[in-house]
């Protein structure tokens, strides 16, 4: 009770002052204007000689009604016509009238200055009233452009609040959002890093429906929900202004302001302006929370979809080669079955090839994930092209005819051989599997750089402009007429690229002058020759393989 006592006390210290101020301010100008009147109409009629002078006190009127109101407007009218009958009317001294004609004058005189009263009034509230919201219009717009300009609700929060600091006359003022005070977070304050005040008592915008303006309404906080804020720390002569954000009944957070218990609740104009402040700030925070719950929902999209390729893909490139090699190693275990030699041999490069095939696909999933994690270390050594091509181009099985034009002079490439193995390997094998009959891997010094450009193209129908560049995407595939049934997972050129990179160098695909599909890798080189650049290259430039495997 003691805590509620001393509030009513200090609220009506408050608006006390607040009255007595105001109402010395009105007695001051009614004196004032009535006394100066008063000393003009005395030299006008007294040593000017101007009969009846009364007309002068509607100056004065209409200074009162400018500054005060009209029912001070109208007391001064009335105290006008007193002063008149008194020092300037026969009987002079006196309040009494003598000449009817003189009762009718000061009559009217008073119903001319009270109606006089009343339209200046209504001109000066008006004036009052449109520059009010000349001033409510410019600090919405500042507003509106300062989140509709920013790219996130973060960049634009500390200029909306200096601005509703500057049109609303506030001490300080803060943008908290959550369900509740206590449990607000506070992301933008107009006096950053000091200590956030608090009160057992807030004044909250109360909204109604309609067209009714909304009211400000003191409310109760607990002072244990205020001291589990952390805010029990502002000084007892402030009150505390709160504005919640709300979006289709939903409390977002809230808006707050700080404003010394001596000043007058807000008025109008500022309540207008703190209340829209308030709606578009929600708005803004509620589209955030839409635009994040839309682009986790994407990536869970994604996600989702990656894991049912992922899965579909592996389940069909494992189960192929586990079947041929089931069925070869079952055959050869079935004693009822003759094998010849050559048959035999042919049964186990099957299982071998297959074998290989799922060690490749587990190696590529496995350098996927290595890519992803960051974890690739490429062991840098400088190693002579044709000395890395010539066990990819063993190891991989064609029919197709494959050309090699690689200069003499070609300086060493600066890389790591096993990732260089892979990536070429990966690229040729993509040539073999869906390219024409011709493949053909070239190499170029870069001019001006210490860099050497590597193509592995081919002659088949190729790849669609609007394919090309997401060639290197994880799971990507082509779709291709008549695709073969084994269509692979479509990671061997991602692999390719986080390899290639990881080396240093770049990777990138476009049209081949064969008519297929060229894929260029530009990668670091020592920038210096071979020692001995007349020596033949220990692979053939020119390997023709029309029904076997090249050379």
């Amino acid at each position: 009770m003691s805590a509620w006592r001393q509030w009513v006390v200090d609220r009506m210290e408050g608006l006390g002052q607040e009255a007595r101020r105001s109402t010395w301010r009105t007695l001051t100008v009614m004196v004032a204007a009535l006394v100066i009147s008063t000393v003009v109409v005395a030299v006008l009629e007294n040593v000017l000689l101007v009969h009846y002078a009364a007309s002068f006190y509607l100056i004065g009127i209409l200074v009162v009604a400018l500054m005060a109101g009209t029912a001070p407007a109208i007391a001064t009218a009335i105290a006008s016509a007193f002063l008149y009958d008194f020092f300037f009317t026969a009987p002079y001294f006196t309040l009494t009238v003598a000449d009817p004609q003189e009762l009718l004058n000061l009559l009217l005189f008073v119903a001319v200055g009270m109606v006089i009263s009343r339209l200046v009034a209504l001109q000066a509230a008006r004036t009052i009233e449109a520059a009010e919201r000349a001033r409510e219009a410019l600090a919405l717009f500042r507003i509106s452009r300062s989140l509709a300009t920013s790219e996130d609700l973060a960049g634009a929060t500390s200029t909306v609040l200096a601005e509703l600091a500057t049109s609303t006359a506030m001490d300080r003022i803060w943008l908290g959002l959550g369900p509740t005070p206590t449990l607000e977070r506070i992301i933008a304050d107009t006096a950053a890093g000091a200590p956030l005040p608090a009160s057992t008592w807030q004044i909250i915008l109360q909204r109604r429906q309609g067209d009714e303006p909304a009211r400000w309404q003191r409310s109760h906080v607990a002072a244990v929900a205020a001291a589990a804020a952390g805010r029990i720390r502002g000084r007892q002569g402030n009150m505390l202004y709160r504005v919640r954000l709300e979006v289709s009944g939903d409390v977002l957070g809230s808006l707050w302001g700080l404003r010394s218990r001596n000043e007058k609740v807000p008025d109008r104009a500022e309540t207008r302006i703190f209340s829209a402040a308030a709606d578009q700030l929600a708005q803004g925070v509620h589209r955030e929370r839409l635009a994040s719950e839309a682009v986790e929902a994407e990536i869970a999209r994604r996600s989702d979809a990656l894991k049912t390729a992922l899965l579909d893909s592996v389940s069909h490139d494992l189960r192929t080669p586990l079947a041929t090699i089931r069925a070869a190693a079952g055959s050869m275990l079935d004693p009822e079955v003759a094998w010849t030699t050559s048959e035999r041999n042919d049964a186990l490069r099957s299982i071998d090839a297959e074998a290989e095939r799922m060690n490749r696909l587990v190696r590529n999933l496995l350098d996927l994930s290595r890519i992803e994690g960051g974890a690739l270390r490429p062991e840098i050594e400088a190693h002579d092209l044709d000395e890395l091509l010539g066990p990819v181009v063993k190891r991989i099985p064609m029919t197709e005819t494959l050309r090699l034009d690689i200069p003499d002079d070609l300086p060493p490439l600066l890389v790591d051989d096993t990732y260089f193995d892979e990536v070429m390997t990966n690229l040729l094998e993509n040539a073999v599997h869906y390219g024409g009959p011709n493949i053909r891997i070239s190499a170029a010094p870069v001019p001006s750089q210490p860099m050497v450009e590597i193509t592995v193209e081919d002659d088949g129908q190729g790849v669609a402009d609007a394919d090309l560049s997401h060639l290197f995407e994880k799971f990507y595939r082509v779709r291709r007429a008549r695709e073969a049934s084994r269509r692979g997972m479509g990671i061997g050129l991602t692999v390719a690229q986080g390899l290639v990179r990881a080396m240093g160098g770049d990777i990138h695909a476009g049209r081949s002058g064969l008519g297929g599909l060229a894929v260029r890798i530009v990668l670091p080189s020592t920038g210096n020759p071979p020692e001995s650049p007349d020596s033949p290259p220990t692979v053939p430039a020119v390997t023709a393989a029309p029904s076997g495997a090249a050379s």
